[in-house]
């Protein structure tokens, strides 16, 4: 039974938590039930489903099929022999689960990268192991050709050209989860390497260049001060709608000591850049510290969870290569999600959802209409306590091509992670 809490269900346990006034017995009973669109669930157990990261393209452009992960644990970090598998559930066919392959390298936030190739009707791409390397794989569901290239994927380009991505190895090292197990960072005894960063790769020969070292992000100074002897890594990599720019985090961390057996500690920072998509005309777009979740609304904007120098910690939007910067639904997008732009109506629904909220953990995913200014809600997902920490379960709503279904993961329903369809075509119209 698929459990999704209404309004007074989710008021109640609020107001137990003390994360709203209090409200009596009978006002939580006259509340009105929640209107909430329908849910669906289509991977099922013993084995535990879920996409992963949200700015990926899970659905294909007919929305049919829809791509997941297959694993058969929880609770525990993966090793290195630990593979998953990779396929689509075909919604029009009894939501029956289509096998494409497997996967050495992954983890619990993002998956392989698992994704649909845009350009593409039949190319689905996601990130392996070979040997001493990580790879991506190619394959076409018509023909069944799979072909190999030399590295893995971070984004696609939206016109399904080019690929960027940095080192999973270092990012695993750096901030368990977020990377792969199974290969040692290469650079692993250089603070600021001149070897790794942000990588280019040519999506249909293979060809590889780096266009951003680490090196050349911590020669550029953190409020005055060095980060040249600062661990640092690359994460989070987003190209823009129009092919032309992409989106890395820089992050840092402190050094337990000084030479061959320091190694990092403490918490990270963040700065974000934008660059071109060859890595020339490099800009601080948010220079605060406190860079989180990122989408680009259009080639010239970026929304962010962030806290600009003398601002609250709120959603922003930025104009890119300028100061311009503005607040986003400051009394209704109060906490930091996973958000995205619905891939219609020209920005004017920002898909996005919370983390747990309540003694019951609640993850709310919503649609906030621009225009309007009008939330609503999607449902109330139960996370149990078990899900926590790096082998946590966010929903990472993602959307349909036609911004009529939203897919989450999560365990709400007994059964571990799976793969769940939200209708919000009444809403969205």
């Amino acid at each position: 039974m698929t459990h999704i809490y209404s309004r007074r269900t989710a008021l109640k346990q609020l107001a137990v938590a003390g994360l709203v006034p209090f409200v009596s017995l009978e006002q939580i009973l006259a509340a009105p039930a929640e209107k909430l669109p329908p849910v669906r669930t289509i991977t099922k157990g013993p084995k535990h489903h879920w996409f992963g990261y949200y700015d990926k393209l899970e659905f294909d452009p007919t929305n049919r099929y829809v791509l997941s992960n297959e694993v058969e644990f929880e609770h525990r970090t993966p090793n290195a022999d630990d593979r998953i598998a990779v396929g689509m559930v075909d919604t029009q066919n009894n939501d029956e689960w289509i096998p494409l392959g497997k996967s050495d390298s992954w983890g619990w936030q993002q998956g392989c990268m698992l994704q649909w190739r845009p350009g593409s009707n039949s190319e689905v791409v996601w990130n392996d192991r070979e040997g001493d390397q990580h790879v991506c794989r190619v394959k076409d569901i018509r023909t069944g050709a799979t072909r190999n290239l030399p590295r893995p994927i971070y984004s696609l380009s939206p016109d399904g050209k080019w690929a960027i991505t940095a080192d999973f190895s270092r990012i695993q090292r750096m901030r368990p989860g977020y990377g792969y197990v199974g290969l040692e960072d290469p650079c692993r005894t250089e603070r600021a390497p001149e070897e790794s960063g942000v990588w280019r790769m040519d999506m249909t020969t293979g060809d590889t260049q780096l266009i951003f070292s680490l090196a050349d992000a911590a020669a550029i100074p953190f409020q005055g001060k060095s980060l040249q002897e600062k661990w640092n890594y690359f994460n989070h990599l987003l190209v823009s709608p129009d092919s032309s720019r992409f989106i890395v985090l820089h992050r840092w961390r402190e050094s337990t000591g000084e030479g061959t057996d320091a190694e990092p500690t403490g918490r990270f920072d963040t700065r974000m850049f934008t660059a071109d998509i060859d890595g020339s005309n490099r800009y601080i777009l948010d220079p605060s510290g406190y860079t989180s979740h990122f989408i680009w609304r259009d080639p010239n904007h970026v929304c962010a969870w962030t806290k600009p120098e003398g601002k609250d910690s709120k959603f922003y939007l930025f104009k890119d290569q300028t100061d311009q910067v503005e607040v986003v639904a400051p009394d209704i997008m109060k906490v930091n999600g996973h958000n995205t732009y619905l891939p219609v109506a020209n920005g004017d629904w920002i898909l996005n959802d919370t983390y747990p909220q309540g003694s019951e953990r609640l993850q709310t995913p919503y649609l906030y209409h621009v225009p309007s200014g009008r939330r609503f809600d999607l449902g109330h997902f139960p996370l149990p306590s078990q899900y926590k920490g790096e082998w946590r379960c966010d929903l990472h709503p993602r959307s349909s091509n036609d911004g009529k279904t939203i897919a989450i993961d999560s365990p709400h329903t007994g059964a571990g992670r799976q793969v769940h369809l939200i209708n919000v075509s009444e809403i969205v119209g």
